[in-house]
């Protein structure tokens, strides 16, 4: 992987010291499962940057066929979405980590939100942050570690918690017995309960429940700071006020395929997606400059950022409470317009409209009438006036043909509207899915602690042009429509 100029520096920030007796009392606890979203979020966004990651990005995602017909086909315009939306993420988890920070016994730590803005402001030296080195590797894997644990210490709590509501039943159930002369034997159900109790103290010790909080607040500060200096480094001048980009001849390190520097500027971008490029540049311009205070933030010479003479602690230790990434707060969300699915508010009905289209074209069997009902039902009312009106067309057009014609029509719809429908369905439906995917990531009632890159908004529905998407689907739904017209079945 590409890494920084300065990769020879020691990044002795991640350096675990012995705990101090304060440190040792100052540990997470129950906040240990708001914590883990935020390290799952920073670990995600830290392999969503690597060389492999950043590929597929230009190579695969923004080339593909449905990205490029319904969203855009103007490479600076959906980079500067994913810019925007990792720069997102990473907003929401150092919020996060400020937000724990203020329980830290150091003061380095308790003021990372202003040694943050310091960062974005262009008051770190970002050439000597590394990404990918040996020892960053490490520690994300540690992270990993950590992150199931302590996804293990919530399973075996919730199954410890149904075994204690159960025994509280048979309790009730064998007092009842008892009173009527009859014995209950529990010593395997208690057999279960203390085995349950073990795990659950088990994975305590080893999980983030055990940390403390400045070991997990100086380890995520400064997997912020990679992860920030790794998207000043990819994205380039897309991100708004950065002063770090000047210092860039190849000063990155490695360069494997001739990747990893994305210069693109306002020029680059088509007229109709000027305003919103320009919107996407200033999501995260806050106005620094205002209030900026006298801070002094910089970078010792082994690679650790300081703040008022404190070191952002070496630490091993994850994540802070509060990963809320939620559509409502997401500034990038927001900025669909209303031409398109997104705009609307329609994303996730036709996500599910067009899976349930796919389900069909692609059935094996004939689908029945009420699999048809189901689906009309399912049409917004837009989509029912459209659909009805090509048909209204079609069915016309086909009565003014001679006998001859029709049959010839009739053969054509039969061995040729299917494929026809299956070739769109093979580009509308991976939107579709990753429709429901990005919103899935993001559902915090059940997140699962995942740490895998998450799904773009730039490869959902969400800013796909609403007019076109509706064509593609009127298109498919005449086309089984004739189908079912000539076989009197699906």
């Amino acid at each position: 992987m590409a890494r920084c100029q300065g990769s020879s520096l020691c990044f002795t920030f991640f350096h675990v010291e012995e705990p101090s007796p304060l440190e040792k009392e100052n540990t997470l606890g129950i906040l240990s499962f708001d914590a883990v979203k935020t390290m799952c979020r920073l670990v995600s966004l830290y392999k969503s940057l690597t060389d492999v990651e950043i590929h597929r990005l230009r190579r695969h995602v923004i080339k593909s066929k449905g990205v490029a017909n319904l969203n855009s086909n103007d490479e600076c315009f959906l980079l500067n979405l994913a810019c925007a939306e990792r720069l997102q993420d990473l907003n929401l988890a150092a919020a996060a980590v400020s937000r724990l920070g203020v329980r830290c016994s150091n003061k380095g730590l308790s003021n990372f939100e202003t040694v943050y803005a310091e960062m974005k402001n262009g008051g770190v030296d970002l050439k000597k942050i590394e990404f990918g080195t040996r020892n960053v590797e490490k520690v994300v894997e540690k992270m990993e570690k950590l992150v199931s644990a302590t996804r293990n210490l919530h399973n075996a709590m919730e199954s410890l918690s149904e075994m204690e509501a159960s025994e509280n039943k048979i309790q009730k159930w064998r007092t009842m017995r008892a009173n009527n002369g009859l014995k209950v034997k529990v010593e395997c159900f208690n057999d279960k309960i203390v085995y349950h109790k073990r795990q659950v103290q088990y994975f305590k010790q080893i999980s983030l429940w055990n940390l403390s909080v400045d070991k997990v607040v100086g380890l995520l500060a400064q997997i912020i700071c990679i992860v920030y200096a790794r998207i000043s480094f990819v994205f380039g001048s897309l991100i708004s006020g950065n002063n770090n980009n000047n210092n860039n001849n190849n000063n990155n390190g490695v360069k494997v395929k001739g990747l990893y520097r994305m210069k693109m500027h306002n020029r680059c971008c088509k007229i109709e997606h000027r305003e919103l490029y320009k919107i996407n540049r200033c999501i995260f311009d806050k106005d620094e400059k205002k209030k900026k205070n006298n801070v002094g933030v910089k970078i010792n010479k082994m690679g650790v950022i300081q703040s008022h003479g404190h070191s952002l602690a070496p630490a091993v230790g994850s994540c802070s409470g509060g990963g809320k990434i939620v559509a409502k707060n997401n500034s990038v969300f927001r900025l669909a317009p209303p031409t398109t699915v997104g705009g609307v508010g329609l994303s996730q009905r036709y996500a599910n409209v067009i899976l349930f289209t796919e389900r069909i074209v692609h059935a094996s069997t004939a689908i029945g009438d009420d699999a048809r009902k189901l689906l009309y039902e399912m049409l917004p009312e837009r989509l029912k006036v459209k659909l009805g009106g090509k048909l209204r067309k079609m069915w016309l057009k086909l009565e003014e043909n001679s006998e001859d014609e029709e049959e010839n029509q009739e053969k054509w719809t039969m061995s040729e509207r299917r494929g026809a429908a299956e070739e769109v369905m093979d580009w509308l439906a991976p939107l579709a899915n990753d429709t429901l995917k990005w919103q899935a990531e993001r559902n915090l009632e059940k997140q699962k602690f995942e740490t895998k890159p998450t799904v773009l908004l730039l490869q959902t529905l969400h800013y796909s042009n609403l007019e076109k998407v509706e064509d593609a689907l009127v298109d498919v739904l005449v086309g089984l429509s004739c189908i079912y017209w000539n076989q009197k079945q699906w």
